[in-house]
Formats: structure tokens, sequence, C-alpha cells
């Protein structure tokens, strides 16, 4: 994998107050990265940094093999940054936008127009490209948003809270954006306060909570590093307590218990040993009439780790 970002040991102070503290992570080519944490943690400032918004006052920060800083526009031609706030002109089309920011980025011609239309297709307004965007609702506002970070083919998207108060439908159009774009090999920074985004959406997260991260893995490392379980239900009949004796033996699993009508399994990948647990039950003359496999997530991480929850 090609490292599209690399941020690293980034420090960002006002006053006394440390806002970023040696801050370290790097985004490959094709990778979505989430960067979960509460209000306060973090998030913006070093987005900013990222961007090349705000001067670190430790630390770097290269995007495609340039260093990034307040002083250097040519690296930042890598950079695709959506904004939490919008940033379109409610009084234009949503062509006419793209127009606009398109020439400020130096795009003209054929390669302009037919770029919009790419654009257009990508976040679902190319039947409303022609309508004024103070007519549009706030959903369509916010795919314009994205759209116009992606105009000019970033090699890193940067999204900051894409989805907030948004309608569900539009919602989904954005994940499925943003899912279409990893797909095509563009590096992604995703910041949100929805867990379950995350979950949908990043290969990797970085939990940051006071200017800190506090750990960064996949879902499944960062579940481990905390000690959580997968949990697999199995109701059935027959001898569930000799089939609970020989999954126990199951490298892997934790816990087995029994009653008479169910089996409750700990796990470390529940996923990973499933066949081998439905078929030592059976084996060991259980009837199975049900599985349910319940996977610890993020929350429940992000709880453990800062000792609140993401919106708070």
């Amino acid at each position: 994998m090609t490292s599209i970002l690399s941020a690293t040991s980034l420090v960002k102070r006002f006053g006394d107050l440390t806002a970023v503290a040696d801050v370290s992570f790097e985004i490959d080519q094709g990778e979505t990265f989430g960067l979960l944490g509460p209000n306060g943690a973090g998030k913006t400032t070093a987005i900013s940094m990222i961007a090349g918004l705000l001067e670190p006052d430790g630390g770097s920060v290269h995007v495609d093999g340039r260093a990034i800083t307040t002083r250097s526009p040519a690296g930042k031609g890598a950079i695709g940054l959506v904004p939490q706030d919008l940033a379109i002109y409610p009084d234009l089309t949503a062509a006419e936008n793209l127009k606009f920011f398109g020439r400020l980025y130096g795009m003209a011609g054929g390669d302009l127009a037919m770029r919009i239309d790419e654009v257009l297709e990508v976040i679902g307004l190319s039947d409303r490209k022609d309508d004024l965007v103070k007519e549009y609702s706030g959903g369509m506002k916010r795919r314009l948003n994205i759209g116009i970070g992606l105009l000019h083919r970033p090699r890193l998207l940067i999204l900051d809270e894409p989805t907030v108060g948004v309608d569900p439908q539009s919602r989904n159009a954005i994940l499925e954006s943003v899912e279409h774009l990893s797909a095509e090999g563009m590096a992604v920074l995703y910041t949100t306060h929805y867990m379950e985004e995350a979950e949908r959406l990043c290969d990797r997260v970085a939990i940051i909570d006071e200017g800190e991260i506090q750990a960064e893995g996949t879902r499944r490392e960062l579940v481990q590093l905390v000690g959580e379980k997968d949990r697999v239900t199995i109701e059935g009949s027959g001898a569930l307590g000799g089939a609970a004796e020989a999954v126990r033996a199951i490298q892997g699993v934790s816990k087995a218990s029994a009653t008479d009508h169910t089996l409750d399994i700990l796990a470390d990948d529940a996923s990973s040993i499933l066949p081998q647990l439905l078929t030592c039950v059976t084996s060991s003359g259980g009837t199975i009439s049900g599985v349910e496999v319940v996977e610890p997530n993020l929350e429940a991480v992000f709880l453990h780790l800062t000792g609140k929850a993401l919106r708070d």
C-alpha cells in the first residue's frame, strides 16, 4: 500500500492549553481512516493542521509525498477539504457552484465540464444540477459540499462530520459515495459522531481524546485491545451440556455454558470459528434451531478508553 497521508508527532498549543499532543497516523491509498472523539478532543485542530490551515507547533504533515504547511499552496492541491460548515453559494445552481470552484482550482474548458458531470453523478445530483442551491434540502447541500471537495481529483479527501443534521436518505447517499471513492483508490480521512458510520466505512480508526490518540487499529484490533469478546447464542435441544464442554476445548473460546434450550459462548473471533462451533454441537448430540452472533462495537471500546460516550 502507498501512504498518501503521513501525520507525524503533531502538536498544537493555544496558550496553556495543549489541543493536540504528539498525534501521529498514516492513511494509505484506497483506505478510509476514521478519527473519532467527543467535542473538544482535538479533531478539528488536527484536521486544520493536516489541511495546511493551521501551523503546528511541532511535528509534520506530508500528503502524497509533499510537506504541508500554511505556506505550501502547491502541496494543498492534493487535498480535498469538506468542512463541517457549508461552503456553497445558495443563489447559484449546483453546476454553477462546481464551475466557480473548478475555476479556482485552475480547471477550465472540456476537462472542467466533464469533471462537473462526473462529480454530479457521484453525489447523486445530476437531475437537480440546474436548480438553485437555496431550494435544496439540507442533505442535498451536504452532498454538493462534498462534490466541491472532489472536483479537482484530490489524493486525500478530508470529511469533517459530513452527515450532521441530514435526513436518513441523504445520509445513506453520502455514505455510499464515500464507499465508492474508497473503492476507486482515494484516501479518506473521516470524522464523525456516529459510531455506526465508522463501523460501516472505516478500515482503521483512531480514538482521540484530550488531544491524544488513545488507540488505533481495525475494529477487531481495538475490540481485542480492551478485552471485549464476541457472544454466540445457539438455541436448540438435546445434549447441550455435553456440547458446552466440547466447545470449551476449541481454541479462541473463553467461555461456554448451557441451559435446557440455549448454549452461550464467548469467543475472540466468532466468525472464524462458527462452522467449527456448529459442527461441535451437532456431533455432541445437540440439535440447533437458531444461531445469533453479537460482535462488540466501537461504542463499547470508546467508552472503555475514554470513560465517556462519543457524543459527550
